[in-house]
Formats: structure tokens, C-alpha cells, sequence
């Protein structure tokens, strides 16, 4: 079963509550009957009164009935613009303790490239961290660890990517991405990673073998750390238009409860999928 395939009948077993404050706009309030027919998750819509226009209020209140644990999750970002989204859940519920750095995370289901089927891989930091510096690098790293433990349910192997692979060319982004990988090795010494790799070593077998002998991830890597938001995001949107990948998200990662944001160009399954994610995440605080 594909990681899609299998979100929703995860998802259906928790029970979840899910607030969706923009159902004015036709592909929530389509998601959120589906959701609500098939068991994924319990929809909460929220819809402004007739003539009202109240689109930042319906957040915040969702926002809120998060906060008070009155919903277990919140998905917008239909209408909303991804830092509408964020201000609403750094003020709502705020960071995790112990986190400094909000990022956010694209699970890619793609289709067979290496000979062992379709499978997902997390693209991250894709929508919020423009430039990240090595410390946080290394914190969206842990965090998409996190995140991949969680719904995912396999072991993350992580790749910090640049135009270099393993010295084979210098610069100051690449001692950033280097000095990144460090720090995040020291952080979480139980998990797989290596760096710097260029896309082509971290992702195919027979490219590693000859860039980066020896490594562990190269050409096994399923969580990609992206050096800046520039390349991220462009190289996400390729994947997904051109190779025909599945993208769900931007997915939060460092809130104290699961608010997750949507493409505006989402379609209705792309937002019953980040529903059943939602769910999944909130399987944490149990």
C-alpha cells in the first residue's frame, strides 16, 4: 500500500477533530464531506455568516479552539496565505519548548526511481525559512526526523544537499551546509545522515557508488534538508508538475499542536490528505 493509500485508514483509527476555517471555498467543504463520510476524521467547518466578510476571524477562532483543545488539529491555507497561517499559529499556540525555528516539511509521494516502488520522501525546509543559517538547518533537520518518525513510521535518512558532494566543490554555502550537518549530528547522533550531497548522489544508488562510496545515505536518502527556501520550493514544484508527484503541504513542524497549511492551488484530496496527517501528528500527545 502506498503512504497515501494508507493515510487515510491511519488516520480513520484515532478519531480526530479537525477544525477548517475557510468553509466558504468549495474544495474544503468537499474535503471536509468526504472526511466526514469515509470516517478519517471529524470535520470541524467553520463558515463566515452570510455577507460577513470574516476570514481572519475564522482562523483565529480555529486557532483557538486548538489552543483549548477543543480540536485537535487545524488545516487552512486554501484561502490564506501561508504567513496569514503562520502569524495565526505562532500567536495561537506558539513553539514547542525547547524550539526556536518554524519550519516546514513536503511529503513527496513519487513514483519508482530506484527499484523498490513508490515511496515518499520529505522535502524540507520548502515554504517557510528563507535562508536558514547552519544552526537552523540543523533544527529543520531534527524536526523532519520528527515529523517522519510520526507519520511516515520509518527510519529518516537524512541528506543535506548542495551543488557539492562530499568536497567536491567549495564555497561559503557549501560550508554552510556543512557546518549544518554537524550540528545536527551532535543533536541526533541515533540518525542516519550525511552531507554535503548533490541531489543525484543523495537520491540514486548507482550515482553514490561513484560520488560518495562508503556512505550510509547516499543514494538511500528519504529526507531531504534543502540549503535554502530558493531551491526548496522550485525543486518541490518541478517534482510535483513534471514527474507527477504527489505534494502534500507545507506541513508545520515546531508548533505545540498540529496546524498545517495548504497550497492555494490544493486540490480536494491534496486537502483530505493533509487532514489525515494533521490526525496523525496529534497522535503525539497521547
Amino acid at each position: 500500500m502506498t503512504f497515501t493509500a494508507g493515510l487515510e485508514a491511519r488516520a480513520r483509527r484515532l478519531g480526530r477533530r479537525i477544525a477548517f476555517p475557510e468553509g466558504e471555498d468549495h474544495r474544503v467543504a468537499e474535503a471536509a464531506g468526504i472526511l466526514a463520510r469515509r470516517g478519517v476524521v471529524r470535520p470541524v467547518v467553520l463558515e463566515a455568516e452570510a455577507g460577513v466578510a470574516d476570514a481572519p476571524g475564522r482562523l483565529q477562532r480555529a486557532v483557538g479552539m486548538l489552543r483549548d483543545g477543543r480540536v485537535d488539529g487545524v488545516v487552512a491555507g486554501a484561502v490564506h496565505t501561508t504567513a496569514e497561517v503562520i502569524r495565526a499559529g505562532l500567536k495561537g499556540v506558539g513553539l514547542r519548548t525547547g524550539v526556536r525555528t518554524l519550519s516546514s516539511s513536503f511529503f513527496m509521494e513519487v513514483h519508482d526511481f530506484r527499484g523498490e516502488g513508490s515511496e515518499v520522501l520529505i522535502f524540507t525546509d520548502a515554504g517557510v525559512v528563507p535562508e536558514p543559517r547552519p544552526r537552523q538547518l540543523a533544527a529543520i533537520a531534527s524536526e523532519a526526523v520528527r515529523l517522519r518518525r510520526l507519520v511516515v513510521g520509518d527510519e529518516p535518512r537524512v541528506a543535506f544537499l548542495s551543488y557539492s558532494t562530499l568536497g567536491s566543490a567549495g564555497g561559503r554555502p557549501v560550508e554552510q551546509v556543512r557546518e549544518g550537518l554537524q550540528r545536527f549530528r551532535e543533536a541526533c547522533p541515533d540518525v542516519a545522515a550525511d552531507g554535503e550531497l548533490q541531489g543525484d548522489a543523495a537520491l540514486i544508488p548507482e550515482v553514490a557508488r561513484v560520488k560518495a562510496p562508503g556512505s550510509a545515505v547516499a543514494g538511500h536518502a528519504n529526507v531531504l534538508v534543502f540549503p535554502g527556501l530558493d531551491a526548496a520550493n522550485i525543486a518541490y514544484k518541478l517534482v510535483q508538475r513534471l514527474a507527477g508527484a504527489v505534494a502534500l503541504g507545507p506541513i508545520l513542524q515546531g508548533l505545540r499542536a498540529p496546524l498545517n497549511d495548504l497550497s492555494r492551488g490544493a486540490s480536494v484530496m491534496d486537502i483530505v490528505r493533509v487532514a489525515a496527517i494533521t490526525a496523525l501528528m496529534s497522535a503525539e500527545e497521547d
